[in-house]
């Protein structure tokens, strides 16, 4: 049975859809017991023609933030009355925050991606070639950061060349960034990230092996219990990498510090809900 938060609680949760898969509720769960918060996260299932409506009902209710997964983050954009720099940069949102009458929007996908690579798993991105497959919002989110960690190139391939075409041509002035659809991406890239969220059904679309010719790693934003798609393609041609896991927690440490104003201990809560 669903839980009710006590009285007087501050109220948070993830929205997407779907959502049953989020561990968005956990990882919050053991920031607030960290840092002795009083507060309830849960999750929010919003219709995909339904969102607008979704987080009016939130906010008037009372709530306090939320995290936008998939596929909602470019309208929370559109729908957030103000929005943090990196927001309007990424064109994108993936927190959304109670400011008086008005919803704040912010993005920490990208502070949390380079926080994993870089602190936790030691990717040196400093003049590195960075393949990112997909297009999506949360691309988006992370290219301003990846160049900001020193990356010297950045090209988006994607199923549908014009997407690609259009995240590249948005951020044209923070660095090298190009587009081109997933049979034409280049084979010198020095890390692969996978964004494409067709591997949270399991699925993974063609790709040429020659794209791991020159990677050091991989990545998967794309999280799972098990080895992702992506993950066992790139082991299965010796190169080996990790899923999206730690982005997930340290985006949501991001998100916690900008809503409570205190940041948690990232580690332990990956070491807790993931023994490593």
């Amino acid at each position: 049975m669903p839980t009710t938060p006590p009285a007087m609680t501050d109220t948070y949760a993830v929205i997407g859809h779907p959502i049953e898969h989020s561990r968005s509720p956990d990882i919050h769960a053991l920031f607030a017991a960290q840092t002795g918060q009083d507060m309830h996260y849960g999750r929010r299932s919003a219709p995909v023609d339904g969102f607008a409506a979704s987080i009016q009902a939130f906010f008037a209710a009372g709530g306090a933030g939320l995290n936008v997964t998939l596929p909602f983050k470019q309208e929370a954009f559109e729908r957030a009355d103000t929005l943090s720099e990196r927001a309007q940069r990424a064109s994108a949102v993936n927190t959304l925050m109670a400011r008086g009458d008005e919803i704040h929007g912010d993005n920490t996908d990208g502070a949390g991606l380079v926080a994993d690579l870089v602190g936790r798993l030691g990717t040196d991105l400093a003049g590195a070639r960075v393949l990112i497959l997909g297009a999506g919002g949360a691309v988006r989110g992370v290219v301003p950061n990846l160049f900001a960690a020193g990356v010297a190139r950045i090209t988006i391939a994607n199923r549908t060349r014009a997407k690609s075409q259009s995240v590249a041509e948005s951020c044209l002035r923070m660095g090298s960034i190009a587009a081109c659809g997933l049979d034409e991406a280049p084979f010198d890239a020095d890390l692969v990230i996978n964004a494409i969220s067709a591997g949270l059904a399991g699925e993974m679309p063609a790709l040429d092996d020659r794209v791991l010719t020159r990677a050091r790693a991989v990545y998967d934003m794309i999280y799972a219990d098990t080895a992702t798609p992506f993950l066992r393609w790139a082991r299965d041609r010796g190169v080996a990498g990790e899923d999206g896991f730690g982005m997930l927690v340290e985006q949501a440490a991001e998100s916690f510090a900008l809503w409570r104003g205190i940041r948690p201990d990232t580690r332990a809560v990956i070491t807790a809900l993931r023994g490593c």
